[in-house]
């Protein structure tokens, strides 16, 4: 695979982004996702399974991944509060995206939110713009 622009990249990111969403709808009771020319809207009212950071048997960070076309997306990394600053989400991440070049993703994709991005600049990802998503 040749180098890939960022504008190339993010519209890779974002496939995988839309392709994760209409898999996890198939596994997650109730969940739909309606494509429309320029928007997707998905509604998934159940979580499918993660990877989960444990400490003496307590569930304290989740991560999830979707590979599409030799992009790995990571999707939905979060660590209790009172778990934080302690590389529970980057090892997570970074558990993730070595698992993806073993199964032969040459790019990877997520979403960040600001409070993340040190998580993320860690494992070597870098911005490459704005995915706008709305929650109620």
């Amino acid at each position: 695979m040749s180098a890939l622009t960022d504008a190339e990249l993010y519209l890779r990111g974002v496939e995988t982004l839309l392709a994760s969403w209409e898999a996890y709808a198939r596994g997650a009771h109730g969940a739909v996702v309606i494509r429309f020319p320029g928007v997707t809207t998905a509604f998934l009212p159940n979580e499918p399974e993660r990877l989960v950071a444990r400490l003496e048997g307590e569930s304290l960070a989740t991560a999830m991944a979707f590979d599409l076309d030799g992009d790995f997306g990571i999707y939905n990394v979060s660590t209790l509060e009172r778990a934080r600053r302690r590389g529970l989400g980057t090892a997570l991440t970074a558990i993730h995206a070595h698992d993806a070049v073993a199964r032969g993703c040459r790019t990877a994709s997520l979403q960040s939110t600001e409070m993340a991005e040190r998580v993320y600049d860690a494992v070597g990802f870098r911005d490459l713009g704005r995915i706008l998503e709305y929650v109620p």
